[in-house]
């Protein structure tokens, strides 16, 4: 199985960046960094066949997929991470002089989330959005899991885009899985920890 998971966020703003309150100094860069911590780890390595696009609209689309980092040196802890990525984007976005950055095998798109959706739909794979009001995920659990490749899109802080038309134009299905809500990251862990189990 393939597993692709997708996370917007129109709130990431890293001009006043300071690793001493990294929540409040980067419109909670934080969230991000956890749900790319949470897809892509597992307890001793990477996962397999599992990616993270992160589309952060002042940014970009970026594209984590394990394949093209060193496990080793990953920064595995929120704080390390959120740091080099803050510092990924910086030079991104002037010299791009970022190959001594343990990030720099980050793959980066031209494509929005909607022209991503739309060229992962033409290779077929199964896209669902999370969503507490979608249909439950539990009793869809078999179906789900004898397909071979599925995108989730996960809501971010704001979770405006969830609700947006351009995205309800798609028609995508929406599951929950339950009523209670959790936190982007847990999400991401919890659809690991259902789908990739033997």
């Amino acid at each position: 199985m393939n597993l692709l998971f997708f996370i917007k966020s129109k709130t990431i703003d890293i001009n006043n960046y300071t690793i001493k309150d990294i929540p409040g100094s980067s419109g909670r860069l934080d969230v991000i960094s956890r749900c790319i911590l949470s897809a892509i780890l597992s307890n001793n390595d990477f996962e397999r066949n599992i990616q993270i696009w992160a589309f952060l609209d002042r940014y970009g689309t970026f594209i984590f997929n394990p394949e093209f980092f060193n496990y080793e040196s990953f920064p595995k802890n929120e704080l390390r991470f959120t740091d080099y990525f803050v510092k990924f984007l910086q030079k991104y976005h002037t010299t791009r002089d970022y190959s001594l950055n343990l990030l720099s095998s980050i793959k980066i798109s031209k494509m929005t989330i909607i022209e991503a959706i739309n060229h992962f739909k033409q290779l077929n794979y199964n896209i669902y959005i999370l969503h507490e009001q979608g249909q439950d995920f539990f009793k869809l659990l078999n179906i789900i899991k004898e397909k071979e490749n599925i995108v989730f899109i996960i809501g971010s802080q704001e979770d405006e885009f969830i609700y947006s038309k351009e995205l309800s134009a798609l028609n995508l299905p929406m599951i929950s899985i339950g009523n209670q809500s959790y936190l982007a990251s847990s999400v991401i862990r919890l659809l690991k920890l259902h789908l990739l189990a033997f």
